[in-house]
């Protein structure tokens, strides 16, 4: 009487703490931005991001100048002298406009980057945040396990009570403890379970594998189901990112229109002449300076027209993509949806079972006062009650799981 006491004692708390929404561990939200401050996919995405930044100033230039210098083997003989030897430097400048679109194009991968942090920390999130309820589920079920353990316990010491009065056969007992070694093994196999999520939930936030995680004691399931305001996909981070790619095919354009103009040069040869020792005149040993202009033409113009070729198939590429993507994003938030809905109707369809175990379980201890238990009836009362209390987590575990994904969408 007393063990049914004290497993009453045990489900009016766990029902307080439920109902009064008391929560014991670590906040989830401190470990996911743990997660984004530590994670090193995170830090590479953003160091990608500071490199794609970083180009911006790699395209903002000018090609090199261009320096020579020539020696004259065989002097050509002028008026004015030998010629002994020349200087030339040569400055080439992109079409007005050129730079600017390199800018820009550049600028524009860079914020499709920036897109790629923003969905990897949200993904991030979401994983953490899985792995989380994962951990949640996994202790539960051990607890769970522990207590209808002690739970055979009893049985055991109030069938051995039976058996020395004639009540009950050995035969009792022994099912009764053939069921117990089945529910340490699995609390085994749920240890080393818990162990592993533990390790993979450590790498999550980069830190080390064994740095003991506290889940909270109780998740609350909303009685009444959560009324899910509209979603526009539109503008999560998955989409827009295929924007940001399609504007960069966009600015890719323009600078190749850009690059298929004439280059204007500018340029200076100066060329030493020495003077001629039999003449005396003005112009004797005159150095030549002569200033040039050039005009870099892309008359075999194919690969500006193969770029822009290019440039209309990805758009169309990328087109299609956002819409695939957006096809599944859909189809993803709709399954969440169904199925948190459906994990709220089972966690309230095995609160009920529960609850019916537990009058069951009441009328076979009263039974036992009176001498007329039957231990067979008590091990169908326990697995029913165990697979209601393990399907109860599941639906938990279900819930919340589903509900991330919901929020990895619409926040």
């Amino acid at each position: 009487m007393k063990t049914f006491e004290h497993r009453l004692r045990f489900y009016l708390i766990s029902g307080f703490l439920a109902l009064s929404g008391i929560l014991n561990g670590q906040d989830l939200q401190v470990l996911v931005q743990e997660a984004l401050e530590r994670n090193p996919e995170i830090q590479a995405f953003e160091l990608q991001h500071d490199i794609a930044s970083e180009k911006v100033k790699e395209v903002n230039t000018v090609p090199n100048t261009e320096f020579g210098f020539g020696y004259f083997v065989s002097e050509p003989e002028t008026r004015t002298g030998s010629q002994r030897f020349k200087i030339s430097a040569m400055q080439m400048i992109p079409w007005f406009g050129t730079i600017t679109s390199r800018e820009n194009y550049a600028s524009s991968l860079a914020d499709s980057k920036y897109e790629d942090i923003v969905i990897a920390k949200r993904k991030l999130t979401a994983s953490v945040s899985r792995s989380y309820y994962e951990l949640y589920a996994l202790k539960a079920k051990q607890a769970i396990l522990t207590e209808n353990i002690d739970l055979l316990e009893t049985y055991q010491t109030m069938a051995l009570t039976s058996v020395e009065v004639g009540k009950a056969s050995a035969v009792d007992v022994l099912r009764l403890q053939i069921r117990q070694n089945e529910l340490e093994e699995m609390l085994q196999v749920l240890s080393h379970q818990y162990e592993s999520k533990q390790i993979e939930f450590n790498k999550l936030l980069n830190r080390d594998d064994y740095t003991p995680v506290e889940v909270v004691d109780v998740l609350i399931v909303p009685e009444q189901p959560e009324r899910q305001q509209p979603v526009n996909l539109t503008i999560h981070p998955e989409l827009t990112r295929f924007d940001k790619l399609y504007a960069s095919v966009e600015q890719s354009e323009i600078m190749n229109q850009k690059e298929s103009n004439s280059m204007i040069g500018f340029g200076l040869d100066y060329i030493y002449v020495e003077k001629r020792p039999d003449l005396d005149f003005s112009d004797n040993g005159k150095d030549v300076l002569m200033p040039m202009i050039s005009l870099s033409i892309p008359i075999f113009n194919k690969k500006y027209r193969s770029q822009t070729r290019q440039n209309e198939l990805k758009q169309l590429e990328i087109e299609s993509q956002k819409k695939d993507r957006l096809n599944k994003l859909e189809s993803l938030l709709q399954k969440a949806l169904n199925e948190r809905e459906t994990a709220s109707i089972s966690h309230q369809t095995q609160t009920r079972n529960l609850q019916e175990a537990k009058n069951a379980e009441e009328i076979l201890i009263k039974n036992y006062e009176t001498g007329t238990i039957d231990f067979m009836d008590v091990l169908d009362i326990q697995e029913l009650q165990l697979k209601f209390q393990l399907s109860q987590v599941e639906s938990v575990k279900t819930y919340f799981e589903q509900t991330t994904i919901i929020n990895y969408l619409s926040s």
